[in-house]
């Protein structure tokens, strides 16, 4: 089951840039930044917080990636819209049988969770990230 929006996510050709506008748009607001690489979808992301939100802006680190790709075509601008899930496995199966397309299998993505993606032709052209911690990993 969809438990809440986990992120919305940016991409953008420059995390120092797009973070230092977002700072200056949010002010105070702004609560921890984090940064880190995923070389597995050969990008760099910041998440920014915001009350309960998160702000997540994606940089390519290879003129390959999925992002660069996406910037190429599309400019900087929204990427996806991500769902929290308590059981990634089985909502990855479920959407599917309710007719949409995962693109992959839960993978390793930022902040160490679980992701996979949904075909943006199904849902009104907005890529949908299902993410998920990796139960695997549980203590």
């Amino acid at each position: 089951m969809l438990k809440r929006i986990d992120h919305i996510a940016i991409a953008v050709k420059s995390l120092d840039e797009a973070l230092a506008t977002f700072k200056q748009l949010i002010d105070a607001g702004v609560g921890e930044i984090t940064i880190e690489d995923v070389p597995s979808q050969q990008v760099r992301v910041a998440f920014l917080r915001i009350g309960d939100t998160k702000i997540e802006f994606l940089e390519a680190t290879s003129a390959e990636s999925t992002v660069a790709k996406f910037i190429e075509k599309r400019g900087e601008g929204l990427h996806h819209l991500a769902f929290e899930t308590d059981d990634i496995y089985a909502e990855v199966k479920d959407v599917a049988a309710r007719g949409f397309e995962p693109l992959n299998a839960p993978r390793l993505g930022a902040e160490h969770k679980l992701v996979s993606f949904l075909n943006p032709k199904q849902t009104n052209r907005v890529l949908i990230e299902l993410v998920g911690e990796d139960k695997s990993k549980s203590p």
